[in-house]
């Protein structure tokens, strides 16, 4: 039986295996996909894989198994390839056949070279998606996910072997690899001869086209996926640092260029996935692109591919390396502390799921969750100045998520609009830290003039490079946004700047960001909770606005607020991390008998004030008794839960109506 250290260091050992009892069928391909998804669902299997999210590529081997927590930022057009290829030997005739699929260099014996014109030859289709890690993901996420990988490793005989994929500089680098610059990885673009003298060996890119019965292993050819048979000239020179297309300011990591094989149409533009698959990052790959950049002599009219586009479909795999998957799983959550997938439908759909210790996980979870609820309540009390109603709003703020959409009507969606916040104070800065350190992914976007007028919110398609240009509100769903509009002061929005408030009103109203195409406009639905902070009340649209009312001032704020995450042990903090993930997968429903009850009791409340109750409250009120009712663990509407909605809502009111008095027209 294989070791670990041949499905984690040499997959292809392994599919070539699989390959050789099953080349006269297809079903070789299914017999390899089951292969890794049962090692993979060995205990802590998936933790032996490293992943791109935590190990720099340059310390991972070549052709390995790794894995990727990332979103679909772009889908590129599907590509052709060679899925079986037959080589032969010129001098003995001998025939052999070989797999083409995980790779992007077709590799032949000495003295071998590929038949393009054979028939044994099998052209095969895959996807291509532009992948980024989760924009705004928390550094708590990437760090316990690290630690859980190491525990593991350290408590596994197997930890030899398979820490060799993940911390063995690639062989096939100069030794210098793993300390070159970007600056350097670019001049070796400039420069592909210093790559070739040590790179060219019996390897071709595979190739599905046709123009010769023979193809010799010593050069290498243009993959002939993206169906282009030559490239306007482009001065490498000129050409400006390679964008790596991350959606918000200052993210940094790996993007990948991740191959999918198959049920691609499953997956779409902003899911999170987490893929294993076969890492490629063959030198060659870098040198057969500047070759066709820097050929002049084909025929333009022949050339399906801008150079501009060329440039980002192909960029060097040294900074975007390629995987090709074998197993990829759509993700309902990136938070490590959690089993990947929760509720039941999601569960027999999980790839590599073990689901012996899920229930049980859950359940003494929700066992314990009346005091953590409690603690997490006294935290953000103290956290929003001794505010515990504010307090109260925004756990349920952090438990709310799209649960359904009816027409165009986003049910579930809850934007609170922090009022009474000091303006430009550190206050809503130390605010959005606590709430980093609760939820997995989220941003802080500073609502200033400046911004407004000069950040690209609203992704735009690059027609030139046929690619997706990201924007700041190219955000996975569940990110935690908080407009921080205290920062806002007087100026005037340019044209810029009036769509990209136009844009986050319709974000906060319909939960969707409408990308630009040039020619229309195309809906992208999401899921979004936003939390707006602001002095008075916000310019955006809002579900609920809760007026801040401080209970304590303190003289030094910041050393007060750091003080607060200074005092919770990072046990507690992660009881926090899984209720707040865990209450959000959580289904609930509404008995017939608490449905009569809740129209009856509207309707004795409208009876009583008919000017100030209107439908908007009824849903805000259902809302609220939603999140409460989950927010203690229950799955249903009970009287109670109801009651104690309403006592809320008739104090949020109660205070803003106050606050309207102070301030005359701050409502």
């Amino acid at each position: 039986m294989p070791c670990v250290a041949d499905w984690l260091n040499n997959p292809f050992s392994i599919v070539q295996g699989i390959f050789a009892q099953n080349v006269s069928n297809s079903d070789w391909e299914k017999k390899v996909t089951e292969y890794f998804r049962e090692k993979l669902k060995e205990n802590n299997a998936t933790n032996w894989v490293p992943s791109l999210n935590d190990v720099p590529v340059h310390y991972l081997k070549p052709n390995s198994l790794v894995k990727f927590r990332c979103m679909v930022q772009d889908m590129f057009d599907p590509e052709f390839y060679m899925g079986v290829y037959e080589t032969v030997d010129p001098n003995t005739n001998g025939r052999v056949l070989h797999f083409g699929k995980y790779r992007d260099v077709a590799e032949c014996g000495p003295q071998q070279e590929i038949d393009l014109n054979s028939s044994q030859t099998v052209t095969s289709e895959r996807q291509t998606f532009y992948c980024v890690p989760v924009p705004g993901e928390s550094a708590w996420v990437k760090e316990i996910s690290f630690f859980l990988t190491e525990l593991v490793l350290c408590y596994t005989d197997s930890y030899i072997s398979a820490s060799q994929a993940r911390v063995s500089p690639s062989t096939s680098y100069t030794p210098s690899r793993h300390k070159r610059s970007y600056e350097e990885d670019e001049d070796m673009d400039l420069h592909p001869s210093k790559q070739k003298e040590q790179h060219m060996g019996n390897t071709v890119l595979t190739d599905n086209s046709s123009g010769g019965d023979i193809h010799g292993c010593g050069e290498p050819k243009r993959l002939e996926t993206e169906a282009s048979a030559g490239h306007h000239l482009i001065s490498l020179n000129c050409s400006p640092p390679l964008d790596l297309n991350f959606p918000l300011p200052g993210e940094k990591g790996p993007a990948c260029l991740v191959k999918v094989y198959e049920s691609w149409d499953s997956f779409k533009v902003n899911d999170v996935l987490e893929v294993y698959g076969i890492l490629s990052v063959d030198p060659v790959l870098s040198i057969v692109n500047n070759e066709e950049r820097d050929s002049s002599t084909l025929d333009p009219m022949e050339s399906m591919d801008t150079a501009e586009e060329q440039r980002v479909h192909s960029p060097p795999a040294s900074l975007v390396p390629r995987i090709h998957v074998i197993l990829a799983q759509k993700l309902q959550h990136i938070n490590p502390l959690l089993p990947a997938c929760l509720n039941e439908e999601e569960s027999k759909t999980c790839e590599y799921l073990n689901l012996t210790s899920l229930h049980v996980l859950v359940s003494n979870f929700m066992s314990e969750l009346s005091p953590v609820r409690a603690e997490l309540l006294g935290f953000l009390t103290h956290a929003l100045l001794g505010d515990s109603l504010a307090a109260e709003y925004l756990i349920l703020h952090l438990i709310s998520t799209v649960y359904a959409r009816r027409d165009v009507l986003p049910l579930g969606k809850f934007t609170v609009n922090l009022s009474g916040c000091p303006r430009n104070s550190i206050f809503t800065e130390h605010i959005y830290h606590i709430i980093q350190q609760l939820v997995p992914a989220s941003y802080r976007l500073q609502m200033t003039i400046e911004n407004m007028n000069h950040s690209r919110f609203i992704p735009h398609k690059d027609y030139a490079a046929n690619r997706l240009v990201s924007g700041v509100l190219q955000l996975a769903s569940n990110t935690s946004l908080v407009v921080d509009e205290t920062q806002l002061e007087q100026g005037q929005l340019d044209p810029t700047g009036v769509h990209n408030v136009t844009a986050l009103g319709n974000l906060i109203t319909w939960q969707k960001v409408d990308y630009d195409f040039s020619y229309h406009q195309m809906e992208f639905p999401c899921n979004i909770n936003v939390l707006i902070t602001s002095e008075g009340r916000s310019l955006l649209p809002s579900d609920c606005q809760v007026h801040l009312q401080p209970q304590i001032n303190p003289p030094n704020m910041e050393e007060y607020m750091n003080s607060l995450l200074t005092a919770v042990l990072p046990s507690v903090l992660n009881k926090f991390r899984i209720y707040l993930s865990l209450l959000r997968l959580l289904d609930y429903s509404i008995s017939d008998e608490v449905t009569k009850a809740v129209e009856d009791d509207f309707v004795e409340m409208r009876k009583n004030d008919p000017e100030s109750i209107t439908a908007d409250d009824l849903h805000r009120t259902l809302l609220v008794a939603r999140f409460l009712s989950l927010s203690a663990g229950q799955t249903t509407l009970s009287r109670e839960r109801w009651l104690r909605a309403k006592q809320l809502e008739a104090l949020r009111k109660a205070r803003l109506q106050q606050q309207k008095c102070v301030n005359g027209n701050e409502l």
